[in-house]
């Protein structure tokens, strides 16, 4: 009964936290390039053909099934406007469904080929942002008891409270590649919009920096190994963090192990699962808690991740696909 009171108590402090100051930490996926288009513009239409993507995450099952996001996206090389097109929804719930945030984006990448062996792609992303609060899910510090705990009526004038913002929102990044290297970078929440609801609060510019490779072990194998090493850090206002891992592909079936920390704690372990085939891949990880949090029996975070690859009329014999991993 105490057990499950504290992580009670843990979730509403959370949500509380975000409402006040909203400009929390965007959602994050743990198989970074199985959502591409969520971790940087500048990949929309990489794959030339076009692709559906589905991406599902739980994360502290422990507490509840808190905290669920879910994106769909769909993407592809168009000739015509020299570059990709991508379309990308996004789905996250917090606080057992007290907050609820939904995005709706259209995104543009320009296609360069330097030389080659080297190509350049930029890209742009619009988006719609709601953010909406039941805030009758929520419960404040003036209806706590030091021995019952929730107990008491609450003051707070909630009737009145703005139960959802709206807001317009762009993002940008640039993707170099050969054909085993690749670098990134993005910014996204360029003009830093509103999201408050009591007061203003504006969302912070997220910045992403990812690098790797992908090396054959064996290229005279019928069955070839290939390695990637990879490296991604992400910034949004005081919050830092530094993702390092490797991915080993061998045939149709490909592992993977990542550490994830900030700059003052080491916060998980990421092994992953996948399977690909010639029209889809299918992509499964677990979040392994290393932080304080693991005390709170969080159970860490499931993922699934889904593509399914469809045939192109016609390939462009020019195009270079990038190297970077399928997770």
């Amino acid at each position: 009964m105490i057990n499950n009171f504290v992580k009670f108590l843990f979730v509403v402090l959370f949500c509380l936290y975000n409402i006040k100051d909203v400009a929390a930490q965007d959602p994050a996926f743990s198989q970074f390039y199985a959502n591409p288009l969520y971790l940087n513009p500048a990949f929309a239409g990489t794959n030339e053909c076009p692709r559906a993507t589905l991406n599902y995450r739980d994360q502290w099952p422990g507490i509840g099934r808190t905290y669920i996001t879910t994106s769909a996206s769909w993407d592809q090389y168009v000739k015509e406007v020299g570059g990709g097109l991508g379309v990308l929804m996004m789905h996250d719930r917090a606080g057992a469904g007290a907050i609820n945030t939904s995005q709706f984006s259209l995104l543009y990448s320009y296609n360069l080929k330097i030389n080659y062996n080297f190509t350049v792609k930029a890209g742009f992303e619009a988006s719609f942002r709601q953010i909406n609060v039941d805030w009758n899910k929520l419960n404040f510090g003036d209806q706590i008891d030091p021995q019952y705990g929730f107990i008491y009526q609450t003051n707070e004038d909630i009737a009145n409270y703005t139960p959802s913002v709206n807001y317009p929102d762009f993002s940008a990044g640039i993707i170099g590649y050969s054909k085993d290297l690749f670098f990134g970078f993005a910014a996204h929440h360029l003009t830093q919009p509103n999201q408050g609801f009591i007061s203003e609060s504006e969302l912070p510019t997220k910045f992403t920096v990812h690098a790797g490779g992908n090396f054959k072990v064996n290229r005279f194998s019928r069955n070839v190994t290939t390695i990637s090493p990879n490296f991604l850090y992400q910034k949004q206002q005081d919050f830092q963090q530094f993702n390092y891992g490797l991915y080993v592909n061998k045939g149709p079936v490909v592992g993977g192990l990542w550490a994830r920390n900030s700059l003052n704690n080491f916060d998980s372990f990421i092994l992953m699962v996948g399977l690909i085939q010639k029209t889809f891949k299918f992509g499964y990880s677990y979040d392994i808690t290393t932080s304080d949090l693991k005390n709170s029996n969080t159970l860490g975070a499931h993922e699934l991740s889904f593509t399914l690859f469809m045939p192109c009329r016609k390939r462009t014999k020019s195009f270079n696909t990038i190297s970077c991993p399928q997770f």
